[in-house]
């Protein structure tokens, strides 16, 4: 990004008007003027870009997003800002009103010559608006899309506007940009040596392929070609074939040593050979003849030709089966087709749907009559039956009076059933009832793949609540059934992790799975595909995915083909592995049949713990290992072959220590707190002191400092002081340890319902917190949510070993905080008895 200086620099050699300073200058300094995602079949999402320091939005994955990387990639863009201004726009509709409307471009361009607002959209789209509203949208002589009423309001500020289209995206050169996108800044660490060796055989053999080099140089690896071709210090034409086929991708020194080998060498061209007289190719209504033909009509034309070929070579042989008038008949028809189209053998196929009748018997104006009694009555949320919408249509025919003849019911109902049954659920029941009618959407051009290139690209995570009901180990209580949050690897249908709670979803459970995920593999998500739930949208969320370059895409409401995979890994899951275990809830779906004895809660005997041990068995060993349907082969294998061919990536690898935890856990809702003299800092209506007496110095007294603090746990929080994450405990540490944020928020709701009378305000401290703890009349909500968090331990056991220590702390460099490794001087745990104030003079030094 530009600094302000430079702006003014920029500002200044584009001679931009005071209006467009002030615009560009407004842009840099606000948020968007709105939030994507609202609605709608797009798939929305955030993107991580590095060229501007934060999050940008898109509302498309097939438009938007590719422009976010063409812009990310190309060195004429400075910066870009999407959703940046509001403009007002006035026009004439088609009817001649005057109309006007708001309208926010999708992006506003700083290059290095000019600035513009960007909108993009598909080019169908496109068509379909100017035909409605020739005034708002248009194409010139010349092909180029323009919306005047958006130019005209961008002139007014001095800034041009451009509209592009989806038809420009070259996808190959997307899909390899995204494949390159780890090592496009540098960080992957390549010897000097191996790079000069490549670099050197690349030179010496012009066009030599990914595969043939990594073959020739045997300490290279794929992971260095693809670092070198990404930094550009080897050459491949990224337009033209995909990285993920290395046999096929030919490397260059530099483009125009590429240019150089196409015009030496060009495609060779064999002549076309005319000795030998040409056979016109059948024409195209015969190949229409030959596939509306049924199988039953293939027979029997192959059954005429094997006969009339007989008779042609003999005439004199006698056929008792078919008579020589018909064989007559048959040579005729096979002569007339190879006359007319080229292929005398479509005139042996027997014409049975020519046959009867073929005239309507209703006129155009009858069925418009019958249709627009069927939009009025029919379509409607009354949702009323064919038998009455049939009788009102003899009675509007008899209002009408025809002079036509009006249709049986039974032509009603044959026509009824054979129009788009999608629309008449849509109109009658609604979008989401009509889902299931829907057409499915096949990639019929070069996008994007549904399911990535190679290993965790992308991702989904989601949840589900588990049909089995589970019971406390340590009072044999019935819990309920529990959530399970799984991620998976959308290219292999690899379970990356998997998360059990008795917490409905919330970022909580997204974080967890996310760490167990680099606890396994010490791999972060490139790509993290979400439906529209709360816990997605959340801050710590969206940081954690931002901190580690994850792009989040929301597919659409209630569309669950989108998520097609994920749902159907539940549905296996279910069947295969937890229909077999006491306590499933598969006899509730017929509840009149339940009785007290077959009753899942009376036959639930399994616990969190004990469920969620051999449900990662399950996960992690038993279903990896079966042959997936779609791939083939098993997940595992279809995995670990997709890390062979497309590179292991190393420069992607995060370490599941102290530091990563320190990221997945939640922030306050300001994301800072202020240090108070004797009383540290205020998380969550808790106070906390640094274990360190670090809140002594006078330096950060009454600073801001950013905090942190561990849902699982609320006596244990933590700040970011002096360079460093510093562990703080809770003043009631005794009370608060091992109680999760869910509980407090219950006790809060329980004390605050106790205290509201007659609408007075009421202050909630730590102290009458924990005097609520040890009462003895705690509520049946607060001991039941504490049963299911001591449940919820036992899975946190299992998950992180309770010797590990943090290694190390967090260090910011520069505005953004952008954090690396260094040493740390926290312990895990700690006894508080031997907890001992520094000395004033340690601590300022």
């Amino acid at each position: 990004m530009l600094d302000d200086a430079t702006f003014k620099i920029w500002s200044a050699q584009l001679n931009l008007s005071d209006e467009a300073h002030a615009l560009v200058k407004q842009v840099r300094e606000s948020e968007p003027v709105r939030r994507v995602g609202g609605g709608g079949p797009n798939v929305c999402g955030r993107y991580p870009s590095l060229k501007m320091g934060k999050t940008i939005q898109f509302e498309s994955h097939k438009v938007e997003l590719p422009a976010i990387e063409a812009y990310e990639t190309d060195d004429d863009v400075l910066e870009f800002y999407d959703q940046p201004f509001e403009l007002e726009l006035s026009f004439k509709s088609a009817s001649g009103r005057k109309r006007k409307t708001k309208h926010v471009p999708d992006f506003l361009v700083l290059r290095q010559t000019s600035v513009r607002f960007e909108e993009w959209k598909p080019e169908k789209r496109l068509e379909e608006l100017a035909q409605k509203n020739p005034n708002h949208y248009y194409q010139d002589e010349d092909g180029i899309w323009h919306n005047p009423p958006a130019e005209e309001a961008a002139a007014h500020y001095g800034l041009a506007y451009q509209l592009h289209l989806d038809s420009e995206i070259n996808w190959i050169e997307y899909r390899n940009w995204q494949f390159l996108k780890s090592y496009r800044d540098g960080s992957y660490p390549i010897n000097e040596a191996t790079q000069s060796s490549l670099i050197d055989k690349v030179a010496v053999t012009p066009g030599v392929t990914i595969s043939e080099l990594s073959q020739a140089i045997t300490p290279a690896t794929l992971d260095d070609i693809h670092a070198l071709i990404a930094l550009k210090l080897i050459y491949t034409n990224l337009q033209a074939v995909s990285l993920t086929e290395p046999s096929k991708i030919q490397l260059f020194r530099d483009q125009a040593t590429a240019e150089a080998c196409c015009l030496i060498s060009p495609p060779s061209e064999t002549p076309p050979d005319n000795s030998q007289p040409s056979t016109s190719p059948p024409t195209t209504k015969a190949w229409e003849i030959f596939l509306q033909a049924s199988p039953d009509d293939l027979r029997i034309a192959n059954q005429r030709y094997r006969t009339l070929k007989l008779y042609l070579a003999d005439s004199s042989l006698q056929n008792t089966q078919v008579s020589k008038r018909t064989l007559r008949r048959w040579k005729s028809n096979f002569e007339q087709a190879q006359l007319l189209h080229s292929w005398g053998y479509i005139g042996l196929l027997p014409q049975h749907h020519a046959k009867g009748n073929h005239s309507a018997r209703l006129s155009s104006e009858a069925w418009e009559f019958i249709d627009q009694v069927i939009a009025t009555h029919y379509d409607t949320l009354q949702q009323k039956g064919k038998m009455s919408v049939y009788g009102i249509l003899v009675r509007e025919w008899e209002k009408a009076k025809r002079s036509d003849r009006c249709p049986s019911h039974v032509t009603f109902y044959q026509y009824l059933n054979h129009t788009n049954q999608y629309q008449h659920i849509k109109k009658r029941q609604g979008g989401k009832a009509a889902y299931q009618r829907s057409s499915f959407y096949w990639e019929l051009s070069l996008t994007t793949p549904r399911h990535g290139d190679r290993p965790f690209e992308i991702c989904h995570i989601d949840h589900t609540e588990l049909d089995i009901e589970l019971v406390c180990s340590r009072t044999g209580e019935n819990l309920g059934r529990p959530w399970a949050t799984v991620l998976l690897d959308a290219f292999s249908r690899r379970i990356l992790a998997v998360y059990l709670s008795f917490e409905r979803p919330s970022y909580r459970a997204c974080m967890m799975a996310l760490r167990i995920c680099v606890q396994r593999f010490e791999r972060f998500p490139e790509t993290i595909v979400v439906d529209r739930g709360s816990e997605f949208d959340s801050v710590y969320f969206e940081t954690l995915l931002a901190t580690f370059n994850c792009t989040k895409k929301q597919r659409p409401t209630a569309r669950p083909r989108f998520g097609s995979i994920l749902e159907r890994l539940f549905g296996t899951t279910h069947s295969e592995f937890l229909y077999t275990l006491r306590g499933n809830t598969q006899s509730t779906k017929n509840v009149r049949q339940v009785t007290r004895k077959t009753s899942p809660q009376t036959q639930a005997v399994w616990n969190l713990g004990e469920l969620y041990i051999h449900l990662c068995r399950y996960s992690y060993d038993v279903y990896e290992q079966l042959s997936h349907p779609t791939l083939g082969r098993s997940p595992r294998a279809a995995f670990l072959a997709g890390i062979e061919q497309t590179g292991e990536r190393p420069q992607q690898r995060v370490v599941s220590d102290f530091n990563f935890h320190i990221l997945t856990f939640p922030s306050t809702a300001k994301g800072t707190a202020k240090v108070q003299k004797t009383r540290g800092i205020c998380v969550n209506y808790l106070h906390y002191w640094a274990i360190d007496d670090g809140f002594l110095n006078p330096a950060i007294e009454g600073r801001q400092v950013p905090v942190r603090y561990d849902p699982f746990d609320a006596s244990t929080a933590y700040a970011y002081v002096k360079g460093r994450w510093v562990r703080c405990i809770s003043e009631h540490q005794a009370l608060f340890q091992g109680r999760s944020e869910q509980e407090i928020k219950v006790i809060s709701a329980e004390i605050r319902r106790e205290k509201q009378l007659h609408n007075r305000t009421f202050t909630l401290r730590a102290k009458t917190i924990a005097s609520y703890l040890e009462a003895a009349e705690a509520s049946e909500a607060v001991q039941l949510q504490r049963l299911k968090d001591l449940a919820t331990g036992d899975v946190h056991q299992q998950i992180q070993p309770q010797n590990l220590l943090p290694e190390a702390g967090l260090q910011a460099e520069g505005k953004h905080q952008q954090h690396r490794l260094v040493e740390a001087s926290i312990p895990f745990e700690i006894d508080l008895s031997q907890i001992k104030p520094y000395a004033t003079e340690e601590l300022w030094t």
